[in-house]
């Protein structure tokens, strides 16, 4: 009994010590779930709660969760969401932390310090956002996602297995596009939106571009999207966006 007991604090142990911090729970409202390491039952997760590479979060209807990233920084998971932590790499003066969108709608909120990098990169079933010090929305879907930049600049490109189908196609005979898009954060091309309707889907996202504020861009499972400004009174009045610019004002971001 001694032994187990031993081995299964020792166990525990080592999973804390190799799992870097993510952040901490700072406001679970309603329903929210935490799994450990991406294995096991899901348990509810209790304010100051620490979030780790390989937890996934999971909120369940009229539920909403707050995580404060280390060093930082906010990130708001919806409700009927699932997101799962996939990197948390915090350095003094540069900070890097990705996690996947697998449904619903996450909101990120990560001004970086005066000389400090900081990135925080959100995958969906078809998009990658990525951003150095600023603020954005992710919805995602599985046959379509949407990233909507509310400050500073953002940087997307199709998700890994969006590309890798592409390429697929590509190599079986099918419509050939450009270059195949690099999955790295490089150099990107700025477009500026000149229309606030959503427009047709004729172009594969290539390669990285920057969104500025008050653009939106959906990206298809088929790599096509389509970019646009979004209109900014009638998102002002979404209950999701309304409650983060709040939280946003009392943190003073």
């Amino acid at each position: 009994m001694i032994k187990k007991l031993l081995l299964t604090i020792i166990c525990i142990t080592s999973f804390a010590f190799t799992q870097k911090e993510f952040g901490k729970v700072t406001l679970p409202l309603g329903r929210v779930q935490v799994q450990k390491g991406g294995t096991g039952d899901f348990k509810r997760a209790m304010p100051r709660m620490s979030i780790h590479e390989k937890d996934i979060v999971k909120t369940l209807a009229k539920s909403r969760c707050e995580i404060t990233l280390v060093g930082g920084g906010k990130l708001r998971i919806g409700q009927n969401s699932e997101l799962e932590i996939t990197e948390a790499n915090v350095k003094p003066m540069e900070k890097n932390f990705g996690a996947t969108l697998k449904k619903g709608d996450v909101w990120v909120a990560a001004k970086a310090a005066f000389g400090e990098k900081k990135n925080v990169a959100v995958r969906t079933p078809t998009a990658v956002a990525a951003i150095r010090g600023t603020k954005y929305r992710a919805k995602a879907g599985e046959d379509e996602s949407s990233v909507l930049v509310y400050d500073g600049k953002v940087d997307v490109n199709a998700a890994k297995n969006v590309i890798d189908a592409r390429n697929q196609q590509m190599r079986q005979g099918g419509p050939q596009g450009g270059a195949a898009p690099k999955f790295t954060l490089g150099p990107v091309t700025e477009i500026q939106a000149p229309t606030q309707v959503a427009g047709p889907y004729e172009v594969s996202l290539e390669d990285w571009i920057s969104l500025v504020e008050g653009m939106q861009i959906n990206v298809r499972k088929d790599g096509k999207y389509s970019m646009f400004k979004f209109d900014q009174d009638t998102d002002a009045g979404l209950d999701f966006v309304k409650w983060n610019k709040e939280q946003d004002a009392k943190d003073g971001n």
